[in-house]
């Protein structure tokens, strides 16, 4: 049975988008997460408190958080400010955006993507002195409200650019819910053609419906690596359109009852979601969560 790897983006990805919660309320959902088998969880993000003020606790959240020895976590930074915040309060797995899209780049960071990408070369280099990896995220890498279809290969120029820096491993975020399996099995044909050495994760957003078909249409080319948000909860402030993440319990009983291993107890993971739904205070979109599984427990 084919083990997939599902990392929990709902403390970062899904909470930088809902009105600020509550410090207490941000470690209960992630000690919560912590204990239904999830393996991998982006905890925090360390940005400038006012560009992204639901973050602004990154610290005191992190540092109160239950961490389950079982659980890989990891932060996300923007630059090598972030990075030196990140190793600082003892994360070894770090995260690092930047857009194929100059224009969303832009937006994101207030930098071209060539300005990031230089910032992305010295913060490995600080990562890797500290013995801490870096995931480099290709945000837009399917396509860009501001500049429309993005090629495999702008994407791919990009991955040229960041294994030659040494990253890690690579992400390809569909940030505003713009993939279609068609572009997805395009670009990673594209792309592991000639970075196959590099681990590889996809991150999709269901805005227009997708994403469970675009994770079907990237099992059978041996992707095993997939984001996903507790209940649908996300976004990207800097996309006009970008509705929630994949919703983790979608995720997980698809693959699940499709004969795949996750390694996640799908009661406990929807007793979550009902928790960051009343958190949020608003009813998510996650299908699962409103109607249940298919079967009952």
């Amino acid at each position: 049975m084919t083990r997939i790897s599902i990392r929990e983006v709902g403390p970062r990805d899904g909470l930088q988008n809902e009105n600020p919660l509550p410090t207490a309320a941000k470690i209960e959902l992630i000690d919560a997460l912590s204990e239904t088998g999830l393996q991998r969880i982006e905890a925090v993000s360390f940005v400038h408190p006012k560009a992204i003020p639901q973050m602004a606790d990154a610290d005191e959240v992190w540092s109160k958080v239950h961490r389950n020895a079982k659980v890989r976590y990891s932060s996300l930074v923007p630059n090598v400010r972030g990075v030196q915040r990140a190793l600082e309060a003892g994360f070894l797995e770090i995260e690092v955006v930047v857009s194929a899209s100059n224009t969303h780049n832009q937006k994101n960071v207030n930098r071209s993507t060539a300005e990031s990408l230089d910032d992305i070369a010295e913060l490995i280099a600080i990562a890797h002195a500290a013995n801490a990896t870096v995931e480099v995220i290709i945000a837009t890498s399917f396509g860009c409200p501001y500049e429309g279809n993005i090629t495999p290969g702008q994407v791919g120029d990009i991955v040229d650019r960041v294994a030659r820096d040494g990253a890690d491993r690579l992400a390809f975020g569909d940030t505003t819910g713009m993939a279609t399996p068609t572009r997805v099995i395009a670009l990673l044909e594209h792309v592991r053609a000639w970075h196959d050495e590099l681990p590889m994760l996809l991150h999709f957003h269901n805005t227009r419906g997708t994403a469970l078909a675009n994770v079907w249409a990237a099992l059978p080319l041996g992707i095993t690596e997939f984001d996903a948000s507790v209940g649908g909860l996300g976004g990207c402030p800097y996309a006009p359109g970008a509705s929630g993440n994949l919703a983790t319990e979608e995720l997980v009983h698809m693959l699940e009852d499709c004969g795949y291993d996750t390694g996640v107890d799908l009661r406990a993971l929807l007793e979550v979601a009902e928790m960051a739904q009343r958190m949020v205070g608003r009813k998510l979109d996650s299908g699962v969560l409103r109607a249940g599984p298919r079967l009952p427990f």
